[in-house]
């Protein structure tokens, strides 16, 4: 250490991710943080920046710094050993890139900091960079220090999410992940230029259990992005990327039959129009988009439209304990500018461990496994992130609201739990109803079967099973009407569907302290989408209260205004 503070190096320390790992470690009185890069002006600018106060946002670029902070001029094409021996860094972080152009001279820093007994740890994404390093192992081990790559969300956070779910399994046959930038995040060059360098290009995956290529930019697969309790992001495709996943996942799962890692951009019509350009360049219309980098990275700019919200996940498939067909999915969503943090919380927490004294084993290698998923969660409490696990078993189904809510049943009160605990049952209780007075409300509610306006009602509902759903029949004080509900498929996966005569309304289940929401994400009339600005609406959960269930449904929409409001309480019979 350097005096009485870890000295910590970052090059590209006033980039897109060098900055905010920058920001993130910021609060840190133990640190002297030397924010690095080739312009001195560019990162004095920096500095000045995180000294500047900012509200509500302490220790993410505030004037409340506890580190050291100090500009530095740092040319990685400069004489390397002279620089590194005048800043006297214990920790070095290369936070620029792209990796997959730095040529054949591509761990030349990597070497220096080995060659002066400096840790080391980057960011990369480069599939031939991460699975590379470990070719100076016996160096690093020789001078007792460490070298860790790809200490980002691909591998280091895809490993560590892999890695929670992996003890359910027997057997892995397939592994998928992917990631989902909000379209209002500006996208760096740097990364533009390193998705560019493969776009139409053969990317090395498993298929079958034998290597085969696909296609940069091209091969997709369809994701719902969906952490339990927490409204979904969009289903989109994701397409291909060359992520370091692809060449470490076949070292650290024998019986693995395929892999994909993808990117899932909105608005999807211009990531079909980018799938279109790499399709130019497989059919060697165009060497390389390459060139485009710059023009691409305007348009992702210019096309900012879609929800401010970014997500992630990971998928595993193959055999339980017991020798069924298991599926898991590990899923997160960011909301706002919280997302490109998380490529830096693997290397935060890493700083943060070796100020306590937690010291990586000595030697060159990829980052994956290095950290767990908890080391992740403790850092997501800072941001609106969200992450969870969601388990299907083919053949050992759960009840239909605990199978879309995975891990965030947890956090049902008693009394909803017990009424979602699936199997036929019959609740009953009171209830009061209102019905709107517009003419096409009235419609709708006959339509559907709504009861009339009554107080203090008569109510029961049975539950009964069919398959994978769950039939619903409602009677408020004679007067019956049905609905049926299943968890939603392809485009609709992970929301609770529920079907009222021609009507399909696609909800989310959101647990809130001691109600679950149920929030409306979309609707179909005889199958055929219809816009949600005109879809049904209003305020409905269910609550425990003194310890029972209530219910409070509302109906509506801008067409119709009020529809139907019912509210009461339920006890299960029996």
């Amino acid at each position: 250490m350097s005096g009485d503070r870890f000295s910590l190096l970052i090059i590209g320390g006033y980039g897109t991710f060098g900055g905010r790992l920058a920001r993130l470690l910021g609060d840190e009185p133990r640190l002297r943080l030397l924010v690095a890069g080739r312009s001195l002006e560019k990162a004095d600018d920096f500095v000045a920046d995180l000294r500047t106060p900012k509200d509500g946002a302490e220790g993410l670029g505030s004037n409340n710094l506890g580190a050291m902070v100090q500009a530095v001029a740092f040319d990685r094409d400069g004489d390397l050993i002279e620089q590194l021996t005048r800043l006297r860094p214990d920790l070095v972080v290369d936070a620029s890139g792209p990796f997959q152009t730095f040529g054949k001279d591509a761990y030349k820093v990597v070497e220096a900091c080995i060659g002066l007994g400096i840790d080391y740890a980057d960011i990369a994404d480069s599939t031939g960079f991460v699975a590379g390093i470990g070719g100076l192992d016996a160096s690093a081990k020789a001078k007792g220090t460490f070298a860790l790559s790809g200490l980002s969300s691909l591998p280091a956070l895809s490993f560590a999410a892999l890695d929670a779910m992996a003890p359910h399994f027997s057997r892995i046959d397939n592994v998928a992940a992917g990631i989902a930038p909000s379209p209002h995040v500006r996208i760096g060059l740097n990364v533009v230029r390193a998705i560019a360098t493969y776009a139409g290009k053969p990317v090395a995956v498993l298929r079958n259990g034998r290597p085969a290529s696909g296609r940069g930019l091209i091969d997709a697969m369809r994701v719902t992005v969906a952490p339990p309790g927490v409204t979904p992001l969009r289903s989109r495709k994701f397409l291909l990327v060359d992520a370091p996943d692809l060449a470490l996942l076949p070292q650290n799962l024998a019986d693995l039959k395929s892999s994909f890692t993808g990117v899932g951009t909105e608005p999807q019509p211009l990531q079909r129009l980018l799938s279109l350009a790499a399709r130019l360049v497989r059919f060697r219309l165009l060497l390389s988009l390459l060139p485009l980098s710059r023009l691409l990275q305007r348009a992702s700019h210019s096309f900012a439209i879609g929800e401010h919200r970014g997500g992630m996940f990971v998928r595993v498939g193959g055999l339980d304990h017991e020798g069924r067909r298991l599926t898991s999915g590990w899923h997160l969503i960011a909301e706002g500018d919280d997302g490109p943090f998380i490529p830096v919380i693997g290397v935060e927490a890493l700083v943060r461990r070796l100020l306590t004294g937690v010291q990586p084993e000595n030697g060159a290698r990829p980052a994956a496994g290095e950290l767990q998923l908890a080391d992740f969660e403790a850092a997501f409490r800072r941001f609106s992130i969200t992450s969870g696990i969601r388990m299907e078993c083919e053949e050992a189904r759960l009840p239909l609201y605990r199978q879309i809510l995975g891990t965030a049943w947890e956090r049902l009160p008693p009394a909803i739990a017990a009424m979602h605990a699936g199997g036929a049952r019959v609740a009953s209780g009171r209830a009061q109803v209102e019905r709107g007075g517009g003419l096409l409300a009235g419609i709708v509610a006959r339509v559907i079967g709504f009861p009339p306006a009554g107080e203090d009602v008569p109510v029961t509902v049975r539950f009964a099973i069919d398959g994978n759903k769950e039939i619903w029949t409602r009677d408020f004080g004679g007067k019956p009407f049905r609905s049926w509900q299943v968890e939603g498929q392809d485009r609709d996966r992970h929301l609770l569907t529920e079907v009222f005569g021609p009507f399909r309304v696609l909800m989310a289940l959101m647990p809130d302290g001691q109600r679950l929401r149920l929030v409306v994400r979309g609707w179909r009339f005889l199958g055929i989408p219809l816009p949600m600005f005109l879809a049904p609406g209003g305020d409905t959960y269910e609550e425990e209260r003194d310890g029972r269930f209530c219910f409070h449904v509302e109906i509506g929409g801008r067409l119709t205004g009020l529809v139907v409001r019912y509210t009461g309480w339920l006890a299960v019979e029996g």
